[in-house]
């Protein structure tokens, strides 16, 4: 049955034992989506990134907390049995639920999967102060309208970037989507006064390749500097997140050209196509998986994985401090 109406997001946590117990005892935990779990790729394979994600933030130190909701609730920590229910789900089955969402899926019995914005929510209600993701939502290209264009603002920005601005914790992620347009969305971050930090390098990561072409507002050179900022950031309680933003390994990684020209042609074939709202983004991205041939695929996995392992090697050094 779907929890009483009346509760608030506290009220509605369900928290595992083994993350109730970390953050008890001050040990690191990191909170991860399920939205990749349910709406981002097929089964099985949803299910093997979903595990070895949790496997690389074990193997940094920390507890893993996938979120997801359940019949009403906010479930902190899936077992191995949610995390199968979830995954071989049938399609059509499983909510989205972000911030304008959340409460619709909460109100319904039955599995949603937990975007980068519900993720936060119920991951800071927890008390969890670290969240990997695979990249952020952000402004959509024609969001303010196009130069020449008859077409009017399309105002399309994702709540992942309000949610950034609201919600204090430290958020690894390998750069904004590749579909989006960068330098607005970091244009739009830092109107909110949330940082950007790229780690190892001094451009932005460009999620399936390593570089966007758009210098990072602010760069560091290892994971031990982006905790150390992390940490100095949070205890300012100035209410927003820090972003920091880690590259796709190499040996999974686009060339630059490549990743550009898929999401170019992508791009246009939607416009063409008159492919509009909600979706445009899962429309793109299964495009570019095409046109790459797969290679687009296994970037956005290796990526997911190893943002997993940064922010567990993160969430331990803030844990030390």
């Amino acid at each position: 049955m779907s929890a009483p109406p009346w509760l608030s997001v506290n009220e509605r946590l369900d928290v595992s034992r083994e993350v109730a117990d970390a953050l008890r005892d001050g040990r690191p935990v990191v909170a991860l989506e399920s939205t990749l779990i349910s709406h981002g790729l097929p089964y099985p394979q949803n299910l093997e990134v979903a595990a070895a994600s949790e496997t690389a933030v074990r193997e940094a130190g920390a507890v893993p907390a996938t979120v997801a909701v359940h019949d009403g609730r906010l479930r902190i920590g899936l077992d191995g049995e949610a995390l199968e229910t979830l995954a071989a789900a049938p399609a059509g089955s499983v909510r989205k639920a972000a911030r304008p969402t959340l409460a619709i899926a909460l109100a319904e019995a039955g599995w949603a999967g937990t975007t980068v914005s519900a993720t936060m929510i119920a991951a800071h209600a927890a008390g969890i102060r670290v969240f990997a993701t695979g990249g952020i939502g952000g402004v959509h290209r024609g969001a303010i309208g196009v130069p020449g264009s008859a077409d009017p603002p399309t105002l399309d920005v994702s709540s992942d970037l309000q949610e950034l601005a609201r919600t204090p914790m430290a958020v690894v992620c390998a750069g904004p989507k590749a579909i989006l347009d960068v330098p607005l969305t970091l244009e739009y971050l830092e109107t909110r006064g949330v940082p950007v930090v790229a780690i190892g390098q001094a451009e932005v990561p460009g999620f399936y390749a390593r570089s966007s072409g758009v210098a990072a507002p602010i760069a560091v050179d290892d994971v031990e500097a982006a905790a150390r900022t992390a940490a100095v950031h949070l205890g300012l309680g100035l209410g927003g997140a820090i972003l920091l933003c880690t590259p796709v390994p190499e040996a999974a990684a686009l060339p630059e050209d490549v990743a550009r020209d898929a999401v170019e042609q992508a791009i246009a074939e939607a416009e063409a196509a008159q492919i509009r709202g909600p979706a445009l983004t899962p429309w793109l991205l299964a495009r570019i998986a095409t046109l790459t041939e797969g290679a687009a695929v296994r970037a956005n996995t290796a990526l997911i994985v190893n943002d997993a392992r940064v922010a567990g090697e993160v969430a331990a050094r803030l844990a030390q401090r």
